[in-house]
């Protein structure tokens, strides 16, 4: 009994920072749009996409110096994987999802909610040449955005669908790290890759020899980094391999424990994360220049199969999914929450944003028109899953107390 309140400590922690950070986050994303449609256009691109002399080294000869943008998307992003990896360690291991009944209901939905979308893309955009590639962009759920919109309800959403919404996040983000490092991964360099697994191996020696200082552990993180940097898979798959490395301590009432290496790199991570890391992500890839853009550039294709797969595909196969293994009785329905409430939270689950524009860059390598485009899908898809979303949780009567 006592582990299980360190795990809902843990999460409550985890809840109050990214709704704070899906807050700021928010803002991030306004503001990028505002300066890409302004004056600032061209300094906003030059300072993004342009090399920086001594700041931007030659890592990999396939993607050249390091510009502000690849620092960004390849290496601060790889520390946003770390995290992610470590709150998926922490709940399989000592959390919400420690047990095969605690995770049949957010497995089954989140599986759900990633192949329903997949397939309203493919549909959408199955004349379309080239564009098939993309399927895998509206798969994503956004948890920072996601909570942040909660945040903005206050007691009108129960905890037990934050709870909800957290674990179904986190088993998509399972998926998603899988389909980038499976699916958008191209010409592989076996000598990095043999690298990556030295360093692998070193880190898996350290827990084996019960190290518990973090230095050593991230030190082998960065080397791993660079070897998966020109392996020829994405970057950013080192921060999720390097956090299945760092040992846990169950914490027994203690989520932060000091002799548990994950919690500590963990907590150490969280608001840099959310209030950094992030936020700076979102002002970097959510600049869209909307002159020119009319209806039937939002019903073109690409955007099209982008937003519907958010907006339709993540509220029919979460809300479907749930609805069904209630019926099965495979799994129980989120505690104090009505139907109603269920489905708002379905609909918040279309906020891609972080993810989705994410893979919508390795999508479609080379092709920045089409880059653009799927910016555009993804924003228009998580903008009215975040309305509607919001206003079904708002407007929907609360359940009454047994």
């Amino acid at each position: 009994m006592t582990q299980r309140t360190g795990a809902r400590s843990a999460l409550r922690d985890f809840l109050r920072t990214e709704a704070a950070g899906g807050i700021v986050l928010m803002i991030a994303a306004a503001l990028a749009m505002a300066v890409a449609n302004s004056a600032l256009h061209e300094p906003y691109q030059h300072l993004l996409h342009e090399p920086l002399g001594a700041l931007s080294p030659v890592l990999s000869a396939k993607i050249g110096p390091m510009t502000p943008h690849l620092w960004i998307n390849d290496g601060l992003m790889a520390v946003f994987f770390l995290f992610v990896g470590l709150e998926i360690k922490r709940e399989f291991v000592d959390g919400e999802l420690a047990s095969w009944n605690q995770r049949r209901l957010p497995v089954f939905a989140a599986a759900c909610g990633m192949i329903v979308p997949a397939m309203i893309y493919l549909l959408l955009t199955r004349d379309a040449p080239g564009l098939a590639n993309g399927w895998a962009i509206p798969a994503a759920t956004d948890i920072a955005f996601a909570i942040g919109v909660l945040a903005l309800l206050g007691r009108r959403a129960p905890t037990s669908l934050k709870l909800f919404l957290v674990t179904v996040a986190i088993v998509d983000d399972m998926g998603a790290v899988a389909i980038i490092a499976l699916v958008y991964t191209a010409e592989l360099n076996i000598p990095a890759l043999l690298g990556a697994a030295f360093a692998l191996l070193g880190m898996a020696a350290l827990g084996r020899l019960g190290v518990l200082r973090l230095w050593p552990y991230l030190l082998l993180a960065g080397l791993l980094w660079y070897c998966v940097l020109l392996s020829g898979v994405h970057a950013t798959i080192a921060g999720v391999l390097a956090a299945m490395m760092i040992p846990i301590s169950k914490t027994s009432g203690a989520p932060d424990a000091a002799d548990s290496p994950l919690h500590r790199l963990e907590h150490a991570l969280d608001a840099p994360v959310a209030f950094v890391i992030v936020p700076l992500f979102g002002f970097a890839n959510a600049g869209v220049a909307l002159g020119g853009i009319g209806l039937a550039e939002l019903l073109a294709p690409l955007p099209l199969g982008i937003a519907a797969g958010l907006f339709l595909g993540k509220q029919i196969g979460i809300f479907g999914a749930v609805w069904l293994a209630v019926r099965l009785g495979l799994g129980t329905r989120p505690a104090g929450a009505s139907w109603l409430q269920i489905y708002g939270v379905a609909m918040l689950c279309g906020i891609g944003f972080t993810m989705s524009l994410f893979i919508g860059a390795l999508a479609f390598p080379g092709d920045p028109a089409l880059v653009e485009e799927a910016k555009l899908g993804v924003l228009a898809g998580t903008i009215v899953s975040a309305l509607t979303g919001f206003l079904v949780l708002r407007l929907a009567p609360q359940p009454r107390s047994p």
